[in-house]
């Protein structure tokens, strides 16, 4: 049996004086001496000294970049600045050995644009390795909050033949041939002797088998894959995400507002509190990244200080008419810096919203009753007949972060 101790337990609790057996991969390797150590527990490296007199000229040249090895030693408190604790290496053992020259990650910063091309080993670095983290985080954290609040976790089918959303953007999901699928008598392909004896396609929403969820259960929540055939090349559209849909018997708009802020306050302090290093360089990462584009093509405040700017503050609550009276009376719009003439009847656009939080009330903004026009059919008909019980929480720099409602239940 493998016997080792995790990096993240050396970290968190010292056994000075003790000795260790580690196991990673070389994250750095500097003065044929010291080993940034890293294996996936923590976001932090752990340095191993090494003592080049001890161990034969062969294995120490075999330490390179990402090469898997096995370090035994003593668990010191470290010399050096930049670290608690170290290990003085007595044993040493190469576990997997790596070439760099046929290597395609170097012991440099990679641009995004390469790790998208060698997306089966961008997991390795520390940034994707930190967004994982974080993503774990969130899910946990997603089904706690959930549970510690008697929400039952309910799976909705991935295959369906159902379009919850209306938009008809969906996957198909088909078994029938291509090249010569079978056809009706008027000519359109039959999709009785598919698999499924009909039509069917990648989920878009679990809505309808959680409200029915609901009707039997009280609270309920889905949490998977969701799939979008939205041909939109933009950081706001992808055509595979993860979407969480409570849905709630005895729910009104403002139990819905209540609860979403709520949930993504709860969300964000759970990241803070458990990795403020993951999260402080994927901050860093992404202001080196910035820092050469357009003032204007920059995020207004730095990772951290948006999530902060969160969950400090009590989101703002307007009507939809509201709204669009303020982004009327605003500067931008007097002076026609809108693209898009903020009026009643439309749909909000990204530079409205965040106009609104960023400029005008300076914290999250849900908006609330929106015109029933370009809003769904289930939701709940306000009592001045022109706008639904529908809301958006807003955030800075993305604009919409979530999107509820209240449904409707009279005939």
């Amino acid at each position: 049996m493998i016997t080792r101790t995790e990096i993240v337990k050396v970290l968190q609790n010292p056994p000075i004086g003790k000795e260790v057996t580690v196991m990673g991969w070389v994250r750095a390797y500097r003065g044929r001496r010291f080993i940034a150590l890293y294996d996936g527990s923590a976001a932090d490296t752990l340095q191993i000294v090494v003592d080049f007199e001890r161990f034969p000229e062969e294995l120490i040249n075999r330490i390179k970049f990402h090469a898997c090895i096995k370090v035994t030693g003593e668990v010191v408190e470290s010399q050096g600045v930049g670290q608690e604790v170290e290990i003085l290496a007595k044993g040493l053992e190469i576990l997997g050995e790596n070439k760099l020259e046929a290597y395609p990650l170097q012991p440099k910063r990679q641009s995004m644009e390469f790790l998208r091309e060698q997306a089966h080993f961008r997991m390795r670095t520390q940034t994707f390795s930190s967004v994982f983290r974080v993503r774990h985080g969130l899910a946990y954290a997603v089904h706690k909050y959930f549970n510690d609040r008697g929400y039952y976790y309910l799976h909705t089918p991935i295959i369906t033949g159902s379009d919850a959303e209306g938009a008809g953007e969906m996957f198909q999901v088909t078994t029938l041939d291509l090249k010569q699928p079978p056809l009706t008598e008027e000519g359109e392909v039959d999709y009785r002797q598919d698999f499924y004896g009909k039509a069917t396609n990648l989920t878009v929403s679990g809505q309808l088998q959680a409200e029915i969820g609901a009707l039997a259960l009280g609270k309920v929540y889905t949490f998977g894959p969701t799939f979008r055939a939205e041909n939109s090349n933009t950081t706001r559209h992808l055509s595979e995400f993860w979407m969480i849909e409570p849905e709630a018997a005895f729910f009104d708009i403002d139990n819905n507002m209540d609860l979403a802020e709520d949930f993504v306050k709860y969300l964000i302090n759970y990241v803070l509190d458990h990795f403020p290093v993951d999260l402080e360089r994927l901050d860093q990462r992404i202001q080196d990244i910035e820092k050469n584009l357009p003032k204007n093509q920059r995020r207004p405040m730095g990772l951290i200080d948006m999530l902060r700017f969160v969950v400090d503050n009590d989101f703002e609550r307007i009507t939809y008419t509201e709204a669009v009276e303020l982004l009327r009376r605003s500067k931008p719009f007097k002076k026609g810096r809108f693209e898009f003439e903020p009026k009643w009847g439309a749909d909000l656009q990204a530079e409205h919203e965040r106009y609104l939080v960023e400029s005008h009330f300076k914290k999250p903004v849900i908006v609330r009753d929106y015109p029933k026009d370009f809003k769904a059919f289930y939701m709940r008909l306000n009592d001045d007949q022109q706008t639904v019980a529908a809301m958006d929480i807003l955030f800075p720099y993305i604009g919409e972060v979530i999107g509820g409602s209240q449904r409707e239940e009279r005939e």
